[in-house]
């Protein structure tokens, strides 16, 4: 969606809660970029079950409500909404997109996808990259954690203009 409107993601998390049985979740969390709004919601874990089967059961019995509040999430944002839910830890995505990103590579960087192609590590470059992205993102979760709470700050300063 090109013309996608600026919103908090902290409003739409409040938005998206108030549309939500109190019953379904222990916690709710949601996570935007500028194509996507992803609603995780935590689970409470029966004795006795799997994660994968209660949170297998939960999908289908709230399918289509959850689908109500995402046909109203995305007229009202302009994003694609997408669900996931997690158990212990259990996570399980619904929906979500893959999104084509572009860049430029040198002919070192090429290198290294290529080594991932060549050595099994991943299909194709596409593949490669959004691998290296995945490992970038397990390793350095606290630095990453980090600037993106200082995006907020700055996000929430804009706010007060």
């Amino acid at each position: 969606m090109s013309d996608v409107p600026a919103f908090s993601v902290k409003e739409a998390q409040a938005w998206v809660v108030g549309r939500l049985p109190e019953t379904w979740f222990s916690a709710v969390q949601v996570i935007a970029d500028r194509d996507e709004i992803l609603i995780l919601g935590h689970l409470p874990c029966p004795t006795g079950v799997a994660a994968v089967d209660a949170i297998a059961e939960f999908r289908e019995a709230t399918r289509d409500h959850r689908v109500g509040v995402a046909k109203e999430a995305e007229s009202r944002y302009g994003r694609e909404v997408s669900w996931a839910a997690q158990c212990a830890e259990t996570r399980v995505m619904f929906t979500h997109l893959s999104v084509p990103v572009m860049t430029r590579l040198r002919i070192t960087e090429r290198s290294t996808l290529d080594t991932l192609v060549a050595a099994g590590v991943a299909r194709s470059r596409s593949d490669a990259l959004g691998w290296c992205v995945r490992l970038v993102a397990e390793h350095e979760a606290e630095w990453l954690a980090e600037l993106q709470e200082a995006i907020g700050t700055v996000e929430q300063i804009r706010d007060k203009r």
